[in-house]
């Protein structure tokens, strides 16, 4: 059964630093594009960060642009988001995703809270 599981979640000090690992089993990470979104109760999720099959191609929502990287290990099948410079606005429940073959999968969620 394909399922992604992420990792790294953490309590951060403002301007700190985090990285999430979303780790994918039941099907080959290779091949699909893959995301993380976030969501903070009360809000709808939304969009953090993608990238494409091979890597090449990385898309980031304004609010993250140069704080938030989005990397793949096909071979490892685990993406990561490294997260640097964070700020308050940023604590969420973090959530990977793959669409693979038209499904979307969800991850159960990884909560990062940046507080000093």
């Amino acid at each position: 059964q394909a399922q992604v599981v992420e990792s790294g979640g953490d309590l951060v000090q403002p301007g700190g630093s985090l990285r999430l690992s979303c780790e994918a089993s039941g099907f080959a990470l290779d091949g699909h594009t893959v995301g993380w979104f976030r969501e903070v109760p009360g809000q709808e999720r939304e969009g953090v960060a993608c990238i494409s099959i091979n890597g090449d191609i990385t898309n980031y929502e304004d609010f993250v642009k140069g704080r938030f990287t989005i990397s793949r290990d096909n071979a490892k099948r685990t993406f990561y988001l490294q997260m640097n410079s964070l700020k308050p606005e940023d604590t969420a429940v973090y959530y990977c995703n793959a669409l693979v073959d038209g499904v979307n999968y969800w991850g159960k969620g990884t909560l990062v809270t940046v507080s000093s």
